[in-house]
């Protein structure tokens, strides 16, 4: 089973500066509730089609697979998904053996920067970056399910 395990904070800070990579994405779900997310991405002109599974109690590592789809079937597919969608500019940023994901939201989420680092398993050190702010992981407020709505 393929593994995600990921914190995710608030940003107080600049870090454009600091990019590797800019993404331009859009993404739906088929399907969100408490157990499952079923997602279609389109990063840049790429599709991705992602399924995610709870995490188990005590946890942030939950199940994530992932499979690509032509960027022709993922407009199309888009018509299928529920109401609602995220539209991000994503910031990727090395930092120490890590590379942060900033996410900054458009649309009705307009304002709201949220940077995510993977880790290998819970409790995984990492290197905490001065522009970093409040932990939110686990916070549904801050799923992009959630603010997909």
């Amino acid at each position: 089973m393929a593994r995600e395990t990921e914190r995710k904070f608030l940003v107080k800070g600049e870090f454009r500066h600091l990019a590797v990579k800019e993404i331009a994405i859009t993404q739906c779900y088929l399907t969100k509730d408490r157990d499952k997310t079923i997602r279609l991405r389109i990063a840049g002109d790429e599709g991705i089609l992602t399924i995610k599974s709870a995490a188990p109690e005590g946890s942030i590592t939950r199940g994530e697979w992932e499979f690509p789809v032509s960027l022709v079937d993922a407009l199309d597919i888009l018509n299928l998904c529920l109401p609602g969608k995220v539209v991000k500019t994503r910031y990727l940023i090395p930092v120490g053996n890590h590379t942060f994901e900033v996410d900054v939201f458009h649309d009705k989420n307009e304002g709201l920067i949220v940077a995510e680092v993977e880790l290998g398993s819970d409790d995984e050190e990492f290197e905490k970056p001065g522009w970093l702010g409040e932990e939110v992981t686990g916070r549904i407020e801050y799923y992009n399910s959630h603010l997909a709505k």
